[in-house]
């Protein structure tokens, strides 16, 4: 039970961080900068971009777990 829930949170924080760096990325290939002064345009879309990325990278890492659950009970069977 305790290495179940080591893993669960091991990969959520890595597809949460994983996310998070890629749409940190993706904003700067475009232009858009995070840390600029203000909340004009730039800004939002660039916070928006790590938002989704990080969101989406848990996503990615919860479906990951479970198909990993589905390939070790397909295979006790």
């Amino acid at each position: 039970m305790k290495n179940k829930l080591w893993l669960e949170g091991l990969s959520d924080a890595v597809g949460f961080v994983g996310g998070a760096l890629l749409g940190f990325w993706i904003g700067s290939l475009l232009g858009l900068d995070i840390f600029a002064p203000g909340y004009g345009n730039a800004s939002m879309g660039a916070i928006l971009l790590v938002g989704l990325g990080s969101g989406l990278g848990v996503k990615l890492a919860r479906m990951w777990r479970a198909a990993q659950a589905d390939k070790a009970n397909d295979s006790k069977d």
